[in-house]
């Protein structure tokens, strides 16, 4: 929901499908990577992600 209201409603209408593309790549990206989530501690979810896996190997070694 949030990708067509903030994307493809906001920002068409679209030359083609390729542009269309394109910008679901670089808002995946945005999404995934650069967005901070209060929620979390003001990170990206692909670095809580990333913490969360370290911590889960640590925890795996340490056993």
């Amino acid at each position: 929901r949030e990708y067509k209201t903030e994307l493809i409603y906001r920002q068409g209408p679209w030359k083609n499908r390729e542009a269309v593309e394109l910008a679901t790549l670089k808002w995946v990206d945005w999404f995934n990577n650069r967005r901070l989530l209060s929620s979390i501690g003001n990170i990206p979810p692909a670095e809580a992600e990333a913490r969360f896996y370290a911590q889960q190997k640590s925890h795996a070694l340490a056993a």
